[in-house]
Parts: structure tokens; sequence; C-alpha cells
């Protein structure tokens, strides 16, 4: 797997776009977010612990094609996309699209100020970044390891 300065040069190169490819991305998935919070499916923390605990915790690990990879089974990505790529399809139809009103906005800002508690933005940055770090530590070593396996 590439190092994240790696990542971030391809992306760089990429096809012109208005917006950075990893801001589009997370565009993306905070639109269908803020969908689920407006239509009281989800409270602001849910939808915080679904990310962080569904897909974002494997993207740390490995990006989404890869996960759709593992997801396919013995036979992978081509067993993904023949069996399950069509509902996935008409599930990403039916995503919805937010009313960013005042409403949401404050329903939005309230419940994040009940998840950072007593924490100011500082502390909560800087608890982030520690943990970054040592993902990014921690992918090192494990391509290490991974590597010195291929080699030996």
């Amino acid at each position: 797997m590439a190092s994240p300065t790696k990542e971030i040069q391809k992306a760089a190169n990429s096809k012109e776009l208005p917006g950075h490819v990893a801001n589009r991305l997370q565009a993306a998935l905070y639109k269908e977010v803020t969908y689920l919070i407006q239509q009281g499916v989800l409270s602001v923390s849910d939808a915080d612990d679904a990310v962080s605990y569904g897909p974002g915790f494997r993207w740390g690990v490995m990006g989404p094609t890869l996960q759709w990879h593992l997801g396919g089974g013995a036979n992978g990505i081509q067993h993904f996309l023949d069996h399950l790529m069509d509902p996935l399809a008409g599930l990403m139809k039916a995503l919805g699209t937010p009313d960013v009103t005042l409403d949401l906005k404050k329903t939005i800002a309230e419940g994040v100020s009940q998840m950072a508690g007593d924490h100011s933005v500082e502390q909560l940055a800087q608890e982030e970044n520690k943990l970054l770090v040592n993902l990014i530590k921690l992918r090192a070593q494990q391509a290490q390891v991974l590597a010195a396996e291929a080699h030996a």
C-alpha cells in the first residue's frame, strides 16, 4: 500500500475538478450524513459513530475499493461487481439530498457541542492528531512486515 504522501500527490495530479479529491469524497459522505440527521434517522452523535466505527474504521486501514474486494469473498472484486454492485447502485440512487436550513445547522451545532463536551477544539484536534500519527506508524510497520514476508 502506498504512503499517505504518495496518495495525496496522486490525487493532486488527477483530472481538474472543483475541490480537492479528498474534500469531494468527504462532502459526498457528509451529504448523506446531514440528510439522515435532517430526516431524524440518526442523531449527530449516532451519525458520527456510524461512520467512525463503520466504514471510517476500515478506511483507516484500506480504501473503499479494496474493502469491496474483500467483501466479494474468495472471488474478490469480480464477485462484488457481478453480484453486489447492482444493489449498491440502487442504494446510491436512493441517497438523499438534505435541505440545508437554519434548523439543520442548529441541530448539527447542538449535537457537536454535546459530543465535544468540555473539550476545546484544540484539545480535540490534538487527540485526533495523536491517533492519526499512531495509525500512520502502524500502517508503516505493517508495510515493512509485508515487504519482509514478500522477500522471504
